[in-house]
């Protein structure tokens, strides 16, 4: 009984891992086995948080995020900066007289030279601009929501990618424990069955079934160590954890999170999809470019000041206010400014295209909305086939192992012989490790359902 019940759960093992659940995504390996053994211990929660802080693709969105913040700024100082102070120093002759006698000449270079110099400040305050401010501020705080958004979006995408890592460590090392539990249980039986055939007792064709299920182990190991390694890595590049990274031994566990009606979840994309933000604050900022375009076909109304400084030693300071004196002077004014831009045909194409502009921001919006319940209906289609899935094989699971229960015992009374371990032997490893995948394909639905809804709480931390 016992030889035949080690061919079987070895034969069962290894039929169980042929079906294998989806991988994670491939990264080399770059900690030892002997290092990760000493590796600090993250956390779900730790693993979430370091890949928000330290994510390539989070810190270039928060880098545009900047941007556009700098843009706003630029917007609500541009229109109140429109100063340009001018200077300059030269040499000058020695001019003498006034404008009715001077014994001087008017050759630009005589041996008498010195410096003379000047220095005028020019600007416009607006007063009046028929909307170009306002309608500028609008658009750059649009544009923040949108760079906002965006790093809120690079977010939810790089959690899904975390969860699924970290799931599929947990997945790897469950895997591992059942390979090396068939293991034990052909070992038991290597030896003793390996002594009996050399004694001729043993059915030496039972032992090379024995030895070749038993090197098939090892290789599934390897493979499930591969796994390992290649998750753990995913999850060291995604947390930006320089050197070793472990998380806690664990099994893993179904999430605990509940099915709501599939209308909830639509509504929560609407609401919370960071894309479906993005698109409305898009819309905003397009609104915003379209009144900006149309405000321009109206003039800018401002208060122009002016004052200027200029000053040449060596020149007679001309005193008659009808004699205009460029050398030595001081003045300053200020005036209603008028400012019209009279290309109304050129800005008539601007509008129209701001227009453009503005219907396929909403066609994205529109286009977004849809995509977005698509992708929410598909992933609770995904949720709820898994959790059938989870409860389905965990129910057959329970049936396999009652089932290898009451063989074992009727073989210990008599009442079964021994060959008839091997269909509950094999049931029971197979619904075993089919629970163990359709846990983690619960897990990554849950995760997925969360990413496309944006509503993070539905996918527990812990």
């Amino acid at each position: 009984m016992r030889r035949r019940t080690g061919l079987v759960l070895a034969g069962a093992f290894l039929s169980a891992l042929g079906a294998r659940a989806e991988e994670p995504a491939k990264l080399p390996p770059r900690t030892s086995p002997a290092a990760l053994a000493k590796a600090p211990v993250y956390t779900l929660r730790r693993c979430l948080e370091l890949a928000e802080q330290n994510y390539p693709k989070v810190g270039e969105a928060r880098a545009r995020l900047r941007q556009k913040e700098a843009q706003l700024s630029q917007a609500h100082t541009a229109p109140f900066s429109e100063w340009t102070l001018t200077g300059g120093i030269g040499p000058a002759p020695t001019v003498r007289g006034t404008s009715v006698y001077s014994p001087s000449t008017d050759v630009a270079l005589t041996s008498n030279m010195a410096l003379a110099w000047q220095m005028g400040i020019d600007g416009v305050v607006p007063l009046w601009t028929f909307g170009k401010i306002g309608n500028l501020w609008d658009a750059a705080e649009a544009q923040i929501g949108v760079g906002e958004h965006e790093v809120k979006k690079e977010k939810n995408d790089v959690k899904l990618s975390v969860r699924r890592a970290y799931y599929g460590v947990q997945l790897a090392r469950d895997s591992l424990a059942l390979v090396r539990d068939a293991a034990k249980q052909i070992d038991k039986h290597l030896g003793r069955l390996e002594a009996r055939v050399n004694e001729g007792e043993g059915d030496d064709i039972e032992l090379l079934k024995l030895k070749m299920y038993r090197a098939e182990l090892e290789a599934r190991e390897s493979e499930a160590a591969k796994q390992e390694r290649i998750a753990l890595g995913g999850l060291r590049f995604l947390t930006g954890v320089k050197g070793a990274l472990d998380i806690p031994d664990q099994p893993l566990a179904r999430v605990p999170h509940t099915l709501a009606p599939l209308g909830r979840y639509l509504d929560a994309a609407r609401l919370f999809r960071p894309e479906v933000n993005m698109a409305r604050a898009g819309v905003l900022a397009r609104q915003a470019q379209v009144r900006l375009e149309q405000s321009r076909y109206f003039p800018d109304l401002g208060l122009a000041l002016s004052a200027r400084y200029a000053r040449a030693p060596e020149v007679t300071n001309q005193v008659n206010p009808y004699v205009n004196d460029t050398a030595n002077r001081f003045y300053y004014g200020a005036a209603l400014a008028l400012k019209w831009k009279l290309d109304f045909l050129p800005q008539s194409a601007r509008v129209a295209q701001a227009r453009a502009q503005l219907e396929e921001i909403r066609a994205t919006e529109r286009y977004a909305l849809g995509g977005v319940g698509a992708e929410v209906e598909q992933a609770f289609a995904e949720a709820t086939d898994a959790g059938k899935r989870v409860d389905a094989y965990s129910r057959a699971q329970g049936y396999a192992r009652q089932w290898l229960i009451k063989v074992q015992q009727g073989i210990d009374v008599g009442t079964f012989d021994d060959e008839d371990i091997v269909a509950p032997a094999k049931e029971y490893a197979l619904k075993r490790f089919a629970q163990m995948s359709a846990v983690y394909e619960y897990n990554v639905a849950i995760s997925k359902l969360s990413q496309v809804t944006g509503w993070d709480s539905i996918a527990p931390v812990e």
